[in-house]
């Protein structure tokens, strides 16, 4: 497993987030016999402030949709290397 904290949907020049609370992303990776399970959990979305909350949500569901895609594109990259 590996995480990292950061400020969701900080993408407005010049404002300064860093007053502002961070979520907790968690990876946790699981061998099953169906290959490997990956598992993303992202935490502390209810300390956002409302006016931001729904909006970096919706990004973040859009671009953890693109991460996913590319870890399930280098795992099968590598397994088949393994192989």
């Amino acid at each position: 497993m590996f995480s990292f904290r950061w400020h969701p949907g900080a993408v407005e020049p010049g404002y300064d987030y860093s007053a502002e609370p961070t979520t907790l992303v968690e990876f946790t990776l699981e061998e099953t016999p169906q290959g490997i399970l990956l598992t993303v959990t992202e935490s502390g979305f209810d300390r956002i402030p409302l006016a931001r909350r729904s909006k970096a949500f919706t990004a973040n569901d859009e671009g953890w949709g693109v991460v996913i895609r590319l870890v399930e594109e280098y795992l099968a990259q590598t397994s088949q290397a393994a192989r």
